[in-house]
């Protein structure tokens, strides 16, 4: 989209400024000139970058790569990870979710009753609120401040950012309550949607490839140290029957003999 928005309408090409970095360049590709964006994007590809091995995407890259495959392909394997909505779709549905309250406010005045009842209704439905919790941290995600300071910093003022607020100091409470989450707090996904729908990148199903841009900093150069260190070939253990028996009798029901 940024190709042919920018480019082929316009029939120019992609001429990249040797005085700008790489988030400067990429800003101006997709037709930012804007200080703040440069900022924005140069934070936004920093703090998704990396994060540690573990995760769906930068696991698979490390999977693949410990094949000695290319280095390409490596890097596709991650960005595929990256479609699912429990992992780089999470800042679309974030968004998604932030907006819809905006449209059922219609006007009103934002309360913390309003967030309540509207939490605790989507809870209730069955579906898992976007942007809150983490496989690890059991704090409020790092990245997710340093997006919360920069959007404080700039424009505290925005619908989207009081809603944001709102719903930090109110959804987190509900979640416990719960007793079923191991952490309540928002992760780096619940801001990063809104900071680019802000600026005027309002195509959620970009943001992932924004994610997927930032990843292949991170993975690409671990890729590099995996090669020089010479690690082996992941081979994870599989699973026997006797072992898929106790994960059935543990979530589900005990299985006769």
């Amino acid at each position: 989209r940024s190709f042919i928005d920018n480019n082929i309408k316009k029939g120019e090409g992609m001429n990249l400024d040797i005085d700008f970095d790489w988030s400067a360049n990429f800003a101006k590709l997709i037709g930012f000139e804007n200080d703040e964006v440069k900022d924005l994007l140069r934070l936004y590809f920093l703090l998704h970058s990396d994060h540690e091995g573990g995760n769906a995407s930068a696991h698979v890259s490390h999977l693949i790569g410990s094949t000695l495959g290319n280095p390409y392909l490596s890097f596709s394997g991650c960005a595929i990870a990256l479609s699912g909505p429990l992992h780089g779709l999470a800042n679309q549905e974030c968004l998604k979710f932030l907006l819809d309250i905006k449209k059922k406010l219609d006007g009103k005045e934002l309360t913390y009753g309003f967030i309540e009842k509207y939490a605790k209704d989507f809870l209730n439905s069955g579906r898992v609120i976007p942007g809150y919790g983490h496989a690890v941290l059991r704090v409020p995600d790092p990245r997710f401040l340093a997006l919360r300071n920069f959007a404080l910093a700039h424009f505290p003022n925005d619908p989207i950012v009081q809603i944001l607020e709102m719903c930090y100091k109110v959804i987190p409470g509900i979640l416990s309550a719960t007793g079923k989450v191991k952490n309540p707090y928002p992760n780096v996904d619940c801001y990063s949607g809104s900071l680019l729908h802000h600026y005027g990148i309002k195509y959620p199903e970009y943001y992932t490839v924004l994610f997927a841009l930032s990843r292949s900093i991170g993975v690409m150069s671990q890729l590099v140290l995996s090669r020089g260190l010479m690690y082996p070939l992941e081979r994870p253990k599989s699973v026997d029957v006797h072992n898929l028996k106790k994960i059935c009798e543990r979530n589900y029901v005990k299985i006769e003999e």
